[in-house]
């Protein structure tokens, strides 16, 4: 895995250490003051993934590009703080700040905090620009790449966005992957899916195409990412080697288990797990998909749920008319989105209320322009 790049940490007029030390209590009654002096004019965005006590805080809770577009749709927003990881935050920089939103602003930006800057993603650091690109000039000299088309997934760097606008691409989530996937064939032969290689199987699997007409590219190999010529001659989806190392952590002997202790059960996991998982489950969906399939079940109703563990604790509280269980018997959380917690987010914005922006996310013009042409086309599909 390669190492993620380390961000510059705004010192901020108040130093970090100051908040550490302080009680929840403390840290709660400070953020709700602050918030209270900032107003309408500040968003907190909390993602699904994130941890109790500072969703509380959230003023939006939800997936990281349903997040950024609601944040951008406000009126009153100039600040956003997005308790999530590096990829959403840049992603909310590029809806909040594109050309039309700066207008009806009269081109005052959106400022974008992201409270820890250590706050990454494993799945996005294991596609680096410089290896997508290098993919595609050693792919260019086997097939002919103006017939494959580039997707990201929305967890993924700006610069991999901004790819994929730049060479006929698009975006995705995991709620539309399959329609990109079908627009994607109607441009071209060929799809090069990353960086989260599950996602991109289990879709292509539901189209018909096959395990053997998916080779997976590894970065680390220096010729054609450990294939033959041959392998990407007969490919139609070409996955990179990536994974969210949430959801690898789910096994098909989880699900065995569960069916065994408690009959009835219904298996419900996330299409970032493993294609022996995502097989073998009863419901395999979004984020969204999951939220409301449990909402919308009966009272009794019992469930083994494959994604991250905050998540699935809080549809637990949510509801107690259902028995909800983690798919996994080993603790299997976002670890980089826990970094973010409350002294972490009273620290940004007692600095706000001061007048300093710390752990500043500002996306490069041409980055943010490529990067709103693919998520532009994702929009277009139906």
């Amino acid at each position: 895995m390669p190492i993620a790049p380390v961000l510059p940490v705004s010192p901020g007029k108040f130093p970090l250490s100051d908040y550490k030390p302080l009680a929840n209590a403390e840290l709660n009654r400070r953020i709700e003051a602050a918030r209270k002096q900032l107003g309408s004019r500040l968003l907190i965005l909390g993602h699904h993934y994130q941890q109790d006590e500072v969703i509380e805080h959230a003023d939006l809770r939800g997936d990281s590009y349903q997040l950024s577009q609601m944040a951008a749709d406000s009126k009153d927003c100039r600040t956003i703080i997005f308790c999530g990881v590096h990829f959403m935050a840049e992603t909310a920089d590029i809806l909040a700040n594109r050309p039309e939103k700066l207008a009806e602003r009269a081109d005052q930006r959106v400022s974008v905090i992201l409270p820890d800057m250590a706050a990454g993603c494993s799945m996005a650091d294991m596609a680096a620009i410089a290896q997508v690109e290098d993919a595609w000039d050693q792919l260019g000299e086997v097939i002919d790449t103006n017939e494959l088309i580039p997707v990201t997934y929305i967890n993924s760097a700006a610069s991999l966005k901004a790819f994929c606008g730049k060479h006929g691409g698009i975006v995705c989530t995991s709620s539309n992957a399959a329609a990109v996937l079908e627009w994607s064939f109607q441009r071209g032969k060929r799809v090069f899916f990353f960086p989260d290689q599950h996602l991109g199987r289990n879709t292509a699997l539901t189209m018909g195409i096959t395990n053997a007409q998916m080779p997976v590219w590894n970065p680390y190999e220096e010729e054609l990412g450990g294939h033959t010529d041959e392998a990407i001659e007969n490919s139609r989806v070409i996955l990179w080697q990536g994974h969210c190392s949430v959801h690898q952590m789910f096994r098909p002997e989880h699900v065995h288990q569960f069916r065994e202790k408690h009959p009835g059960i219904k298996i419900l996991v996330h299409p970032e797990c493993p294609q022996e998982v995502n097989d073998i489950a009863d419901i395999s969906g979004s984020t969204s998909k999951i939220l409301k399939t449990v909402e919308a079940a009966p009272p009794g109703t019992k469930w083994a749920i494959g994604t991250e563990l905050h998540l699935v604790n809080r549809l637990k509280k949510e509801h107690p008319e259902q028995e909800i269980f983690f798919l996994s018997p080993v603790v299997c959380m976002c670890a980089t989105m826990y970094r973010i917690d409350l002294a972490h987010l009273a620290w940004s914005i007692e600095n706000l209320v001061a007048g300093e922006v710390v752990n500043k996310i500002e996306v490069d013009p041409e980055t943010a322009h490529y990067s709103l042409v693919a998520l532009e086309r994702m929009l277009e599909v139906r």
